[in-house]
C-alpha cells in the first residue's frame, strides 16, 4: 500500500487500491465493480485542497491519465475536455486554436475537473470562478450511470455538480466556454494598505484583474494589476527567474528560521514588505496568471460580500495588532463576481475572498481560527478546498439551496459510495 498527502504535507493517508484509469469504460467499470463490492471511492486530481477531500482507506482513483481534448465547437468557442487534463496543459492547447479562458486562478497545476469541483477562482469583479465557465459535464454516478447535463439538460444536476467536492460521482469531461486568444499587461507595485483599502472598488471598476497582498505587521500591500493589451507579448525568462527566486527561494530561505524562531515572523514580514518592488511583463493571458509556488504552506480562504471587504479587512489588520500573531506570510486578497451555482461561496453576491496563510511546520490552528471567526461575524463562506472548521450544520444555514443540493447527491449516489468519512462531516452530519 502506498501513503498518499496532499501537496502541502498536511494531509496523509494509505488508500487500499489505487486506480489510474485511462478511459471512460475503464472508468465506469471501476465504480461498478466497487457498487458490487461495496467499496468507497475517492478521487484525485493534483492534491492541491489543504482539507480531507481526497483522504481514503478505500479506493482513490486519480485522473492523471486521462487527459486530452475531446471536442472542439470554434464557432462556439466550446471545448470538451477530459477531467484529468492539468489547468496548465488545458492553456496550451486552447492558445494553439486561438482560444483562452476567460479568467483563472494564480495556480494551474490542478485538474481541470479537481479546479471546478472546489469553485477555484481568480480575482476580477466582472468574472466568476472557474466552475462559471463550465457550460456541460459529464459524468459516471454512485448507480454506475453515465450522466450528461447542462443548463438545458438535466438543469439541477448540473448546478449541483458544477461544484460537488466529487460527493456523487466521478466527472469525465467537461464543455468549457472560452473567449478569443488575449494578451494581459501586468504591472506589480508597493502600495498603502488603507490607501488601497479606500479605492478598492474604483480600482475594481477600471482594472481587469485587481488583487492585492498585505504583508503582515506592515501597512504595506504588493498590488497586482492586468489589463488586455495589445503589445508585443514577451517570454522575460529573466524577469521570472528573478521573480522565482525572490517570492520561491529567498522567501523560503528567511521564513525557515521563523520554525524555529517564531519571533522573527515580525522582521520577516516586514524585510518580505521592504523587498517588494514594481515589476511588469505582458504575455498571452495563461501565461501571466500563474505562478510559480514551491515555497509550502498551509491555507485558510474566505469569501466575504464585496460592500463588506474594506470592514473585514480593517478588522483583521486591528485583532492581528492586537494578538501578536507569529505569522509573516502574506494575505492574498481578491475579487470575484457572483452566479447562481448552488454551492459556490459567491452564489448571489458580489465577493472578496481573503486567503490566510502560514508557513508550513508553523502553527496555524489558533490563527485561522481567530479569522475565521472574523469572517463568519460578516457572512463569510470558507473556500472548499481550504481548512476550515465548519461542518454540515453549518453549511445548512449559509446556502439557500443546501436542500436542492442534498437532494440531487441522494438520486446520484443513493448508497453513499462516494462520501468519504470527511464528506459525511461537511455534507451530512
Amino acid at each position: 500500500m502506498h501513503t498518499m498527502s496532499n501537496w502541502s504535507g498536511s494531509v496523509r493517508y494509505t488508500p487500499s487500491q489505487i486506480f489510474s484509469p485511462s478511459s471512460e469504460d475503464e472508468l465506469v467499470k471501476i465504480v461498478r465493480n466497487c457498487i458490487d463490492l461495496k467499496k468507497k471511492i475517492r478521487i484525485i486530481g493534483s492534491g492541491h485542497s489543504f482539507t480531507r477531500l481526497c483522504e481514503t482507506d478505500q479506493v482513490l482513483i486519480s485522473l492523471d491519465h486521462y487527459k486530452g481534448i475531446v471536442s472542439v465547437n470554434k464557432e462556439a468557442r466550446e471545448i470538451t475536455v477530459k477531467a484529468g487534463t492539468k489547468i496548465y496543459e488545458f492553456g496550451d492547447l486552447s492558445h494553439q486554436l486561438g482560444l483562452a479562458q476567460e479568467n483563472l486562478g494564480d495556480i494551474d497545476r490542478q485538474s481541470m475537473a479537481g479546479s471546478i469541483s472546489t469553485g477555484t477562482h481568480g480575482t476580477g469583479i466582472g468574472f466568476g470562478n472557474i466552475s462559471t465557465q463550465v457550460t456541460a459535464i459529464r459524468f459516471v454516478n454512485g448507480k454506475g450511470e453515465v450522466v450528461n447535463c447542462s443548463e438545458t439538460d438535466n438543469h439541477d444536476i448540473f448546478k449541483a455538480t458544477q461544484i460537488s467536492l466529487g460527493s456523487f460521482g466521478i466527472i469525465l469531461e467537461l464543455t468549457f466556454r472560452l473567449t478569443e486568444s488575449y494578451k494581459l499587461e501586468f504591472t506589480s507595485g508597493k502600495e498603502n494598505l488603507f490607501d488601497v483599502l479606500g479605492r478598492y472598488d474604483e480600482i475594481n471598476k477600471t482594472t481587469r484583474n485587481f488583487e492585492f497582498y498585505w504583508f503582515p505587521h506592515t501597512e504595506t500591500v504588493q498590488t497586482k494589476y492586468s489589463n488586455v493589451s495589445e503589445k508585443e507579448a514577451k517570454d522575460n525568462k529573466l524577469g521570472l527567474w528573478f521573480d522565482n527566486v525572490m517570492e520561491n527561494h529567498l522567501f523560503n530561505a528567511v521564513s525557515f528560521p521563523t520554525r524555529y524562531i517564531p519571533s522573527l515572523s515580525s522582521s520577516v514580514a516586514k524585510l518580505s514588505a521592504a523587498l517588494s518592488g514594481t515589476s511588469s511583463k505582458v504575455n498571452w493571458s495563461h501565461k501571466v496568471y500563474a505562478l510559480p509556488r514551491t515555497v509550502l504552506f498551509n491555507e485558510m480562504e474566505y469569501n466575504v460580500p464585496y460592500e463588506a471587504f474594506a470592514d473585514v479587512k480593517k478588522e483583521v489588520v486591528r485583532v492581528f495588532k492586537d494578538r501578536k500573531f507569529d505569522v509573516h506570510f502574506p494575505t492574498e486578497n481578491r475579487f470575484v463576481k457572483g452566479d447562481d451555482i448552488w454551492l459556490s461561496p459567491a452564489y448571489q453576491r458580489q465577493s472578496a475572498y481573503i486567503a490566510f496563510h502560514v508557513y508550513k511546520g508553523n502553527p496555524h490552528q489558533h490563527y485561522f481560527k481567530v479569522m475565521e471567526d472574523i469572517c463568519r461575524s460578516y457572512d463569510g463562506r470558507p473556500h472548499w478546498g481550504k481548512m476550515h472548521t465548519l461542518q454540515a450544520a453549518d453549511f445548512q444555514k449559509i446556502y439557500p439551496k443546501w436542500e436542492d443540493f442534498q437532494a440531487v447527491r441522494k438520486t446520484q449516489d443513493p448508497e453513499g459510495i462516494f462520501l468519504s468519512d470527511y464528506l459525511r462531516e461537511v455534507l451530512v452530519s
